[in-house]
C-alpha cells in the first residue's frame, strides 16, 4: 500500500513518461500538442486519460453543469458516431449522465482496459499501449468534428 504522496509520485512519473513517449507525435493538423493534457477547444469538453490500480479509461467527457447542454453535445457525436468509429475502429461504451467519482452527472464516450495498474511499473508498456493510438484518433477525429460543435461553444 503506498501513502498518498507516494501514490501521487508514481502517477506523476507515469504521466511524466507518457508525455515524454508521445511528444515527438504532431497532431493531426501538424502541430505540437500536449497530449496528457488535450485541449479541445471547447469549455466542458475534454479528451481524458486516467488510469487507477484496477483499469485505464480513454474518453471524451461532457462536464457541462446544464443537462439539457449535456444532451446535445452527446446528440451531437451521436451524429457523428459513424466518423467516430471509422477513426477508432472499435466500440466504446456511450454513458449519457453517467457520474464520475464525485457524483456529479457527466456524459462521456470511453473505453475501458481492465487488469492494469499504474502503479505497477510492469503495466506501465501496456498503459501506454492503450492510451497511444487511441489518443492520436481521437485527436484525428477531433480535427474533423471540431467544427460540427461551433455552434455550441
Amino acid at each position: 500500500m503506498y501513502s498518498k504522496d507516494e501514490a501521487s509520485q508514481i502517477q506523476q512519473a507515469f504521466w511524466t513518461a507518457f508525455g515524454q513517449y508521445i511528444s515527438p507525435q504532431l497532431s493531426a493538423d501538424g502541430l505540437k500538442v500536449n497530449w496528457v493534457n488535450y485541449k479541445t477547444g471547447i469549455k466542458h469538453l475534454y479528451f481524458k486519460m486516467e488510469a487507477d490500480k484496477r483499469f485505464a479509461t480513454i474518453g471524451i467527457v461532457i462536464t457541462h453543469s446544464d443537462i439539457g447542454i449535456q444532451e446535445l453535445f452527446f446528440e451531437q457525436f451521436k451524429e457523428l458516431k459513424a466518423m467516430f468509429g471509422s477513426y477508432l475502429n472499435e466500440d466504446w461504451i456511450w454513458a449519457l449522465h453517467d457520474k464520475d467519482e464525485y457524483g456529479k452527472i457527466i456524459s462521456r464516450i470511453y473505453l475501458q482496459l481492465d487488469n492494469v495498474n499504474i502503479y505497477n511499473r510492469n503495466d506501465w508498456p501496456q498503459l501506454i499501449s492503450f492510451f497511444k493510438p487511441r489518443i492520436i484518433a481521437l485527436d484525428e477525429f477531433w480535427s474533423m468534428a471540431q467544427y460540427s460543435f461551433e455552434s455550441l461553444k
